[in-house]
């Protein structure tokens, strides 16, 4: 998995103050999480912005920005933004910004509960020839 140190080392900069971030290995690279909740992730050297719908298009008119299509075909709430689009600081911190705010709008997500391992016995079967 690569992604860039650089980034990720700025992230850790901007979110230094939030209690609620984990950070995971996740689609290729490393993803961002604020209450358990996708904010943002690092992929090669892009960011994958999670920007909502509602900024979606607003968004993808920026320069420097692309639609994302992880999948091959687009999702109308993430785009990648490519390095020159956050070359400095302050324009990071616009985009982490929307990112916030839109996580900010999602309701708390429940805790996951542990499947419980499945209580069939393994076979004992053998098998003849």
């Amino acid at each position: 998995m690569a992604f860039d140190k650089g980034l990720e080392e700025r992230l850790y900069e901007y979110f230094a103050e939030r209690h609620d971030l984990t950070v995971k290995k996740m689609f290729g690279g490393l993803c961002f999480l604020l209450s358990r909740h996708m904010c943002c992730v690092i992929i090669d050297d892009k960011l994958l912005a999670r920007v909502g719908a509602d900024n979606y298009a607003l968004c993808l008119a920026k320069p420097y920005v692309t639609e994302m299509d992880f999948t091959g075909k687009p999702i109308s709430t993430m785009v990648y933004v490519l390095p020159n689009g956050f070359e400095s600081d302050q324009d990071l911190a616009n985009w982490l910004n929307i990112c916030v705010n839109f996580v900010n709008t999602l309701g708390p997500k429940e805790p996951k509960t542990k499947k419980p391992k499945s209580t069939k016995p393994k076979s004992t079967k053998k098998f003849e020839k």
